[in-house]
């Protein structure tokens, strides 16, 4: 493997980890409103997330430096084309932050409402935009010869990309609900089971719609066969169909790993769909952008491959030892029963 391709693959992987880990962290954003029974439950769903959110957004800042830095053309080319949709992802972001840090500000009902709604509007808006944003790279923005952006805000929108979208703020959504069941015990578990259960399905409907969509494109608009796209998307859409059956069992575990599964496979199946290229041009598809033209010299390569090499190991053990340190659950003492009369695993059982 050239080492063009093997940073294609290594931002791949950084994408599918901010996507694996800021996705429940969003997810559980989403479900702030709507899940809890009452301010000390919603507390409690802050306290699963305040220790890990930002440290989840490190894997956004490497897959950005990995992109300048291995392929300058494609991140030039992403930051023209996308600037209005990475400014309304950076406007969700900072609101995220603002939720965290301001509502303990306040004791009065009104003014933690104003940014619990905060938290779950970033989540959604930061999620969407992500969808839309990946999805564009496969279907095609319009490019000129030399490679610049040459449309406006409103092309990034078609029934692709606006369903890629709804499909991971489901995702997310899903993948939430399943972190909350290993991270909480007692009422919150339970709640938090029942709404993984409810989502289960809109986000393996909404997944499998999204994902077929995506081999379909690839082989429209990128000139792909279906081998090998429909491998990820396929591990996608069973393991989101396995997620719902463990939900459903109360294998809460078993059901945050399926979920995380599914989230991978989904990112999986876009960047397999997109290779060699990694912007498609449309109207004219000789304009896009390929691993090959997009990328630095093979010096600059060889170098962040080494300091990645070092540095990488350190990141993950960091953030392995973090999650391992915040692993204990949240909430009441009880032991309670999943849907279905299935107890959910019991409180000390260590996350996923």
């Amino acid at each position: 493997m050239d080492l063009e391709t093997l940073w294609f693959v290594l931002i791949a992987v950084l994408w599918g980890g901010y996507f694996l880990l800021e996705g429940f962290d969003f997810g559980v954003g989403l479900l702030l409103p709507f899940l809890p029974r009452d301010e000390k439950q919603r507390a409690t769903m802050f306290e699963s997330i305040g220790p890990v959110w930002d440290g989840n957004e490190v894997w956004l800042v490497v897959a950005g430096g990995a992109t300048f830095a291995a392929f300058p053309a494609w991140y030039a080319t992403m930051f023209s084309g996308f600037y209005i949709a990475l400014l309304l992802v950076l406007v969700c972001l900072i609101v995220r932050v603002l939720s965290f840090e301001w509502r303990e500000k306040g004791e009065g009902p009104r003014w933690r409402a104003v940014w619990t709604w905060a938290n779950a509007l970033g989540s959604f808006g930061a999620s969407f935009v992500w969808g839309v944003a990946l999805s564009n790279l496969l279907y095609g923005i319009p490019l000129d010869s030399s490679g610049d952006f040459a449309g406006d805000f409103g092309d990034l929108f078609t029934g692709y990309t606006v369903v890629g979208g709804l499909a991971v703020v489901l995702l997310f959504a899903f993948h939430g609900a399943t972190y909350l069941t290993i991270r909480t015990r007692g009422d919150l578990c339970r709640r938090a089971s029942r709404a993984a259960w409810r989502l289960s399905l809109a986000a393996a409907l909404g997944g499998a719609a999204f994902l077929a969509w995506t081999v379909a494109v690839a082989v429209d608009r990128n000139d792909k066969s279906v081998f090998p796209p429909i491998l990820p998307a396929v591990l996608a859409i069973a393991a989101l169909v396995l997620a719902a059956v463990f939900v459903r069992l109360g294998r809460s575990g078993l059901g945050f790993a399926a979920t995380a599964v599914g989230v991978v496979a989904t990112v999986a199946t876009l960047f397999t769909s997109l290779f060699p290229r990694v912007i498609v041009s449309s109207p004219d598809f000789a304009n896009s952008l390929t691993v090959e033209s997009a990328a630095s010299a093979h010096y600059t390569l060889k170098v962040i491959s080494i300091v990645a090499a070092i540095l990488v190991p350190v990141v993950l053990v960091y953030q392995a030892w973090t999650y391992h340190v915040f692993r204990e659950r949240l909430g009441g003492e009880e032991e309670e029963a999943a849907p279905g009369g299935t107890p959910v695993s019991a409180p000390a059982e260590p996350t996923a």
